[in-house]
């Protein structure tokens, strides 16, 4: 594999790349993640079965349509590639530390802000289905936003919950009840990250770095929501997110059934204690 990963970073770079160090990384719970150096040039390589490539493609995908709105900072894709067993993707590597300084914090608020404001898309989804972490996660076009979060976020973690043999709900009643919801509610499309939780945030010396994204058109809120569910981001984040782009005074009615959709996934991933979280927050958006 090591040889495959040099042979095809060394076509890319143009010269000879002869990997001398090679060091496991925390990176997730998908992927076997490593820092690999030549002496000189160092970079972040993720690695899997060889049919995960398909995978690997899609965060490519995701990775450039982020880095082309010019807006978060993202790390620069080098390749994607396979060898006779193994699928891989290799990023430029960057030392990183926990987002935990107002400075940047604030910084990174705005540059979200302005993520959301950027391009023009008249619908809610995305070119092709992506994967939220492990899961995959359908995208068909929609112009309506209550229709497509209901069905294709709600709906489709339901429905993967059912085929393992967990009935939280009835999920037509359910998925009719989330799209009356959101019926009166049809914000502009804006590009997500998808998977904006803090383990997917770094302080980096570029300022904060973003990374593992489940990009698609959808309402900006459904980021601002995540970055809530899971210990949260600084106070400053988000006064750096008002100051370019303040949220609906009704956003707060809106997040719960925004995060729903990704306790339900790390249910459907993990197990345990999701269940319990997804069966509070059920019973909340029920007496609404």
């Amino acid at each position: 594999m090591w040889q495959a990963i040099s042979k095809q970073l060394s076509e890319v770079l143009l010269f000879s790349y002869e990997i001398k160090e090679k060091t496991k990384v925390h990176g997730g719970d998908i992927n076997d993640c490593y820092m690999i150096s030549d002496g000189e040039q160092r970079y972040f390589v993720k690695v899997n079965r060889r049919d995960f490539l398909p995978k690997f493609e899609i965060e490519a995908e995701n990775i450039r349509l982020l880095h082309d709105s010019r807006t978060v900072f993202v790390p620069e894709l080098v390749l994607t590639g396979t060898s006779k067993d193994h699928s891989f993707i290799v990023l430029n590597y960057l030392p990183t530390k926990p987002l935990d300084d107002s400075k940047n914090s604030f910084s990174f608020g705005q540059q979200l802000a302005r993520l959301h404001q950027w391009g023009e898309q008249k619908e809610y989804g995305l070119d092709q289905d992506n994967y939220i972490g492990a899961t995959l996660q359908p995208n068909k076009w929609d112009r309506k936003w209550a229709r497509f979060f209901a069905e294709q976020r709600i709906g489709w973690q339901l429905q993967l919950l059912r085929e393992k043999g967990i009935n939280l709900v009835d999920i037509n009643e359910f998925t009719q009840l989330v799209q009356n919801r959101l019926a009166n509610h049809q914000p502009k499309p804006a590009l997500l990250h998808g998977d904006l939780w803090h383990g997917n945030v770094a302080n980096s010396v570029f300022g904060a770095l973003c990374y593992d994204p489940a990009c698609y058109w959808g309402d900006r809120e459904c980021d601002i929501a995540m970055t809530e569910l899971f210990e949260g981001f600084q106070a400053e984040f988000y006064q750096g997110y008002e100051s370019v782009a303040p949220l609906d005074l009704r956003y707060s009615e809106r997040k719960d059934i925004y995060n729903l959709y990704h306790l339900l996934n790390h249910y459907n991933q993990f197990g345990g204690h999701y269940l319990d979280q997804s069966q509070k927050l059920i019973k909340q958006i029920l007496l609404y």
